[in-house]
């Protein structure tokens, strides 16, 4: 499936549950809406940088993404999903798919939580404005070893 058909469902998917829930929420962790156990000692709002710019934003999700390891998980089931950013609107801008076996999961969610509140602050700073539909984590599985958003 292309990134165009890819992009097309998942608007469909977060236009269903807009409508069906009618509001955004946030639940950090698996994609089935599960906490890691490690990510659940972790705070969910880090002080953001003082004032951080567009470089800052880019290098934080570098060093998030960094973190994310795709690879080592033969299942499906150990596959997770983790929401990066912050849209103007509320809820995260997109999702990474990391292996719940060789990712350190707090150490993910610390950076993201870290980015999503620079990103907020430069969002609000800067007058950033979004559409508002919620975006929903991606399916995920894994095959060869690695794991990837679901066709």
């Amino acid at each position: 499936m292309n990134a165009a058909a890819m992009n097309a469902r998942a608007l469909v998917r977060s236009l269903a549950v807009v409508a069906l829930a009618g509001a955004c929420a946030r639940t950090p962790g698996g994609s089935d809406g599960t906490r890691d156990s490690a990510v659940a000692d972790a705070p969910d709002t880090p002080t953001p940088p003082a004032a951080a710019t567009e470089a800052d934003l880019e290098r934080l999700e570098r060093e998030a993404r960094a973190l994310a390891k795709a690879e080592g998980c033969e299942q499906s089931a150990q596959c997770r999903t983790a929401p990066v950013g912050d849209r103007p609107c509320g809820g995260p801008r997109e999702y990474v798919v990391y292996c719940s076996l060789t990712t350190d999961s707090a150490a993910l969610f610390r950076k993201l939580g870290e980015l999503a509140a620079a990103e907020k602050a430069f969002n609000a700073r800067s007058g950033m404005v979004s559409t508002c539909e919620f975006r929903m984590p991606p399916a995920v599985a894994a095959g060869g070893g690695r794991c990837a958003v679901s066709p």
